[in-house]
């Protein structure tokens, strides 16, 4: 069977609203042959994703339907190596908590993107030959990896000269690209013989966007902002800057741009992240 990946907008619902329904589908799945294996909800933006194995979109609806009259809004089929790698599960974990209180922890799906490049990749070899070029590389993949792990970050697929990484927040992510290019930094530093620059970009949406892909406006925009960062700096769009707690971050307003295949433009900003540490303040919010 194939697994979907389902998405319900649901107004004024609760936490403890949303995870009764999903108990409600796990109690109705054998019936209708379905496996529901798990899901997110925003509350922030009234939306919840399920994660279902079925046998077609048509049974998922109607299992729904008996269970909790809840029909979602659209319905993709997904590959579930893809899923994990963005949101980190592909099912419920072994301590769910039951639906008792408005409490209940449930993970929003949201998620920023962030992509990074490296410069002249392709040179390297003919630069340094095949030997020192590989040598860089795998710094490259060290220095980048190192940070995802201290900031929370995924790797969703290494590029062949850059990553494309998933994060459960926007200050995370931000935190890891200041951190990435601080590294980087440090490295040419010390090997200014074969120094290493990286562009990176990112932006942040739900799983299931309005293109009826997953992710897919937010892949896209994150690396069409990573092409048009220069050596050594990070873009981020606006979308993604309005998940940032207090937004205290050292910004360079660069305008209105229109990235290659989109219609309509998109405000773009810099992370100076030479300019200053991030503040104290945010980085105590995140951690909250």
């Amino acid at each position: 069977m194939a697994v979907y990946m389902d998405r319900h907008y649901v107004e004024g619902a609760s936490r403890r609203a949303v995870a009764d329904a999903h108990q409600k589908d796990l109690a109705i799945q054998d019936k209708y042959d379905v496996r529901f294996l798990t899901y997110w909800f925003d509350d922030i933006r009234c939306t919840a994703f399920s994660l279902v194995e079925a046998p077609d979109r048509e049974t998922i609806e109607r299992a729904h339907n008996e269970a909790h009259g809840l029909v979602p809004n659209e319905v993709i089929e997904v590959d579930p190596s893809v899923v994990e790698a963005f949101l980190g599960r592909i099912k419920d974990p072994p301590s769910a908590p039951a639906p008792k209180t408005d409490g209940v922890s449930v993970d929003a799906g949201f998620r920023a993107i962030m992509f990074t490049d490296l410069k002249d990749s392709t040179r390297m070899t003919m630069l340094h030959g095949d030997a020192k070029a590989l040598h860089l590389v795998h710094v490259h993949n060290a220095l980048i990896r190192n940070c995802l792990k201290t900031t929370r970050g995924r790797e969703i697929k290494h590029t062949g000269d850059g990553l494309m990484a998933s994060f459960a927040s926007v200050p995370d992510s931000v935190e890891c690209a200041i951190a990435i290019q601080k590294a980087f930094a440090a490295y040419n530093n010390e090997h200014r013989e074969a120094p290493l620059y990286l562009r990176i970009g990112f932006s942040a949406g739900e799983p299931i966007e309005e293109h009826g892909d997953l992710f897919g406006k937010s892949v896209q925009l994150a690396a069409r902002l990573c092409a048009n960062a220069e050596p050594g700096q990070i873009l981020i769009d606006q979308s993604a800057l309005q998940q940032w707690p207090g937004r205290n971050l050292p910004l360079r307003d660069l305008g209105e741009i229109t990235p290659k295949g989109f219609d309509q433009g998109v405000t773009v900003y810099e992370v100076e992240w030479r300019a200053r540490e991030l503040p104290r303040s945010d980085r105590s919010k995140r951690a909250e």
